[in-house]
């Protein structure tokens, strides 16, 4: 008997596996596969975080506990998880990625800098924006480490008690008497006091009766050998980014850490499954992104080092999920986050255990209820 089981042991199930267990409780953790993989949406060797968020300012809060989350691992684990490189917004002025993240950073009173593209190019040489471009610089964003970042959430927890069944997923459960809730697995059945479903984007697999209506989405990022001077696409030289470089186009970047210049294209991939996703990335898609870097990023597209697809499962609002089930109320469904919320898997983990054991939390997560789709 566990007084939690949490389905998924990617970014929010290991940070909620690390919360709750630290609490104290009773902790199953069940994944398909062995972290790290290659296969959902935790992966890829580096993670963009940032306040300025131009998704929607609801979220600045959650990512600024996420920072003191991150800290918090970084000091507890001992792995360094974080690396600061500052962050450029960047496209039109009033367009989806510029007007947003200064909205963000004007209602929340964070630290920023409003910049031309001749002083993008003038501060950071390797970028060259569109002449009608502007930029919102906020210094305090930079890199996570997923990989690692799993992994000391995983150890932590471990370290409180945690039970991790790794090729063992949660194929089904059902309601018990008393409130209990039983998941069965390939290998036998487990009882606990609540359920966590942070499956990702096999999430509606284990919740088919709320009929979510969430699309998989296969997403290619890409890492290059610069062509040009390595100076230009170090860290202490090149931030990350996010270009709007047509309206609602967007394409973003990080600086070379040594496995070259990660690229990708946001919100432009196709629907999937994660089942059934296509694998393999032809040189068309190589070549796509390697087009937007002679334009916009010039030299940092040299020889392609290495390919990989990853998932986003998008909600239509392109906002997370988090929420108790409606028809079983000691079930928390944790995920999916439309391709944008690994940043905040560590302050999520810390929400998800309050919620189990105080049954609120002190963020507003109204914009992330089930509620919505009804």
């Amino acid at each position: 008997m566990f007084d939690v089981i949490i389905a998924g042991l990617g970014a929010m199930g290991s940070a909620a596996a690390y919360h709750l267990s630290r609490r104290g409780l009773r902790v199953l953790g069940l994944d398909r596969f062995t972290q790290p993989h290659a296969f959902g949406s935790s992966h890829g060797k580096s993670r963009i975080i940032r306040e300025a968020y131009f998704e929607n300012p609801i979220y600045v809060p959650l990512v600024r506990r996420a920072y003191e989350c991150w800290a918090e691992l970084e000091s507890r684990s001992g792995r360094p998880l974080l690396t600061p490189t500052g962050g450029l917004m960047i496209g039109p002025p009033d367009g989806v990625v510029v007007r947003g993240a200064r909205a963000s950073a004007l209602k929340h009173g964070l630290p920023f800098e409003e910049l031309s593209a001749a002083a993008v190019h003038e501060r950071f040489p390797a970028l060259l924006p569109a002449a009608s471009d502007t930029a919102i610089w906020e210094p305090r964003a930079g890199i996570l480490n997923p990989e690692s970042a799993i992994e000391a959430h995983l150890a932590l927890a471990r370290e409180h008690g945690a039970q991790l069944r790794f090729g063992e997923p949660a194929e089904s459960w059902t309601e018990r008497p008393g409130g209990l809730v039983r998941v069965r697995t390939g290998e036998g059945m487990f009882d606990a006091a609540w359920l966590v479903v942070a499956s990702g984007a096999w999430v509606a697999q284990l919740v088919p009766e709320l009929a979510l209506p969430l699309v998989v989405e296969r997403n290619v990022v890409h890492w290059f050998d610069p062509s040009a001077a390595f100076a230009h696409f170090g860290p202490g030289s090149l931030p990350i980014f996010i270009h709007e470089h047509e309206p609602g186009r967007i394409w973003y970047g990080f600086p070379d850490l040594g496995d070259g210049v990660k690229l990708a294209l946001h919100h432009q991939g196709e629907p999937t499954t994660a089942d059934t996703v296509r694998r393999d990335v032809s040189n068309d898609e190589v070549e796509r992104v390697r087009a937007l870097a002679d334009r916009f990023l010039p030299g940092a597209a040299g020889r392609v080092r290495e390919s990989m697809v990853c998932l986003y499962t998008n909600a239509p609002d392109e906002h997370f999920i988090l929420d108790t089930h409606p028809g079983h109320r000691r079930v928390i469904v944790a995920s999916p986050c439309s391709g944008h919320g690994f940043k905040f898997s560590s302050a999520i983990g810390e929400v998800i255990a309050d919620l189990v054991l105080e049954g609120r939390s002190r963020f507003d997560l109204a914009p992330f209820s089930l509620s919505r789709f009804r």
